[in-house]
């Protein structure tokens, strides 16, 4: 597996169909979770994915949103899903540390704060973001509110 990623200027016609496919497969078909998944934040994310050197799909994508986008102050990460077949693998896994890397690399000093699926708190907690807040609903699934301090 390669590390890729683009800007959504630079996505291919093709690559963005694939990456908002596998999001609709994971969250609205097997989450059976129906929300708006375009929410216009795609336009200024960067979108980064591990791709299968052999097969030349998707493994497991995020997409990361620049301070004051999702919430004022902290970068983002969002979207996190690993294809059905790739999980228990390490992807990820692979895709958060990425994710965080890259986040560091480009705003050094900017804080992470993500809306987790509840039963992935413990998941997030490796990387080390702690829990803020109440559990809340978001498209009918349990959430909470995690940050990560700047390193």
């Amino acid at each position: 597996m390669y590390l890729q990623v683009h800007s959504f200027s630079s996505l291919s016609t093709t690559r963005l169909y694939e990456l908002l496919q596998f999001r609709q497969e994971v969250f609205v078909v097997e989450q059976q979770c129906a929300y708006l998944d375009a929410d216009g934040k795609d336009t200024i994310a960067w979108h980064m994915w591990l791709e299968d050197s052999v097969k030349g799909t998707m493994t497991a994508y995020c997409r990361i949103l620049p301070a004051g986008v999702s919430y004022p102050g902290h970068a983002s990460i969002g979207r996190v899903i690993s294809r059905s077949e790739a999980r228990g693998t390490g992807a990820g896994r692979r895709i958060v540390e990425e994710a965080l890397a890259w986040i560091t690399r480009t705003w050094p000093g900017v804080p992470v704060k993500i809306s987790a699926q509840c039963y992935l708190e413990d998941f997030y907690a490796g990387f080390g973001f702690r829990a803020i807040g109440e559990t809340y609903m978001e498209d009918d699934i349990p959430h909470r509110a995690m940050v990560l301090d700047a390193v």
